[in-house]
């Protein structure tokens, strides 16, 4: 099979991840509208007149040259058993013509999967310092993919710790359906979870910790300034409500109320009256995110973080997702590292750790890309430094 690529419009390619059982928010035309501050592109993969595939690229422009960055996060989407050769050179051809240096992307495809029985061992272990330790469940697609890229001239942009400046190579994710495919109950992903996780989980109900769902507005505003006072107290940059206001605006729009769809929604915890924990959740089609959380450091007693974590994974259950996911963690698993309590946390759940194929890059022209990489390392060595 031959395929072309050329630009496609939002429409068609919301049609097309509507035609699709999931796909990543980020290869959604609306994170076009959330990404502003790139230039943005939905992609089709035609075989004669035939959509057969889609990527949303971010193209990052260098200063002056007139080049860009092209990014296709968590894509593209298209069948990555079908062998790359087919699907890759014309991509490659196409964004060259569009003035592209390099090429980023990064496969929504697993290499290696953990249970949660294997990784809590792991960290008992002091003998295992990462989840690479311990032997995981190979994923032969992600093997695949991994020799095609690699033979092919590819980069990898994957950090030590798991987490750089794009998508986590690990992340941690509970199945919602068994391996015959059938769903899971409430009961059955409540009873995976440890007994701290569940304990919480009543502990929060019997507190009277009440869970409601919004929209965004005036609840937006509050979400944030939780977030803000959960950055302060965990050291993080928190990102400023303009962004939060300008994803719910723009994944909203892609709502599906004839198949019954939200794309996103604001989970609140209360407790008589005061905002214990907020989380943003995504969804589309069988694939749904936790994507940010906030909690107060007032009443942690009540467990509002675990009430919000409850409500989403039982919403998922109830749309009949496929999979939710706590997105990423760092693949430490040794007591003394700082990012082990991520893990530790979100392992509570059941479920398991997956690794990823990973970000990888393409130069097309050597010359710039190495000019850009030299920068974006000075770069994040000062941001190091400052924080």
């Amino acid at each position: 099979m031959t395929f072309t690529v050329r630009a496609i419009s939002p429409a068609e390619h919301l049609d097309h991840v509507r035609s699709r059982r999931s796909v990543s928010f980020q290869q959604t035309p609306a994170w076009a509208a959330v990404k502003t501050e790139w230039h943005t592109e939905s992609l089709g993969w035609y075989a004669g007149d035939r959509l057969a595939g889609t990527g949303l690229v971010l193209h990052r422009p260098v200063p002056r040259l007139g080049y860009t960055l092209a990014y296709l996060p968590w894509g593209p989407d298209i069948d990555w058993s079908g062998g790359l050769a087919v699907w890759f050179p014309p991509l490659v051809s196409y964004l060259r013509s569009q003035g592209a240096f390099a090429i980023r992307v990064a496969p929504p495809v697993p290499t290696d999967t953990w249970d949660a029985v294997q990784v809590k061992e792991g960290i008992a272990d002091p003998a295992v310092a990462r989840l690479t330790d311990l032997p995981g469940r190979p994923d032969p697609v992600g093997a695949e993919v991994t020799r095609y890229l690699r033979d092919s001239g590819w980069i990898p942009q994957n950090p030590e710790d798991g987490f750089g400046a794009g998508q986590p190579q690990f992340t941690y994710e509970i199945p919602l359906r068994r391996p015959d495919g059938s769903a899971r109950s409430e009961a059955e992903v409540l009873q995976g979870m440890n007994q701290l996780w569940r304990r919480n989980v009543k502990k929060a109900a019997k507190a009277g910790v009440e869970v409601t769902t919004s929209t965004g507005g005036e609840d937006l505003k509050a979400f944030h300034d939780l977030y803000v006072h959960t950055a302060e107290r965990d050291r993080f940059t928190p990102r400023p409500l303009g962004y939060f206001e300008k994803m719910f605006d723009a994944l909203a729009a892609e709502d599906s109320p004839e198949d019954g769809e939200q794309r996103i929604a604001l989970y609140l915890a209360r407790h008589d009256g005061d905002l214990v924990a907020a989380s943003i959740y995504v969804r589309v089609g069988g694939h749904a995110w936790y994507v940010y959380g906030a909690s107060s450091t007032e009443k942690r007693d009540v467990r509002g973080s675990n009430a919000c974590q409850w409500a989403m994974i039982r919403d998922s259950l109830a749309a009949g997702c496929d999979v939710y996911d706590l997105r990423g963690i760092t693949p430490t698993l040794s007591a003394d590292d700082p990012h082990v309590g991520l893990i530790q946390f979100k392992v509570g759940t059941g479920g398991q750790a997956v690794r990823y194929v990973g970000e990888w890059d393409l130069p097309l022209r050597p010359i710039v890309y190495r000019a850009f990489d030299l920068y974006m390392r000075r770069r994040n060595q000062k941001e190091g430094a400052h924080r």
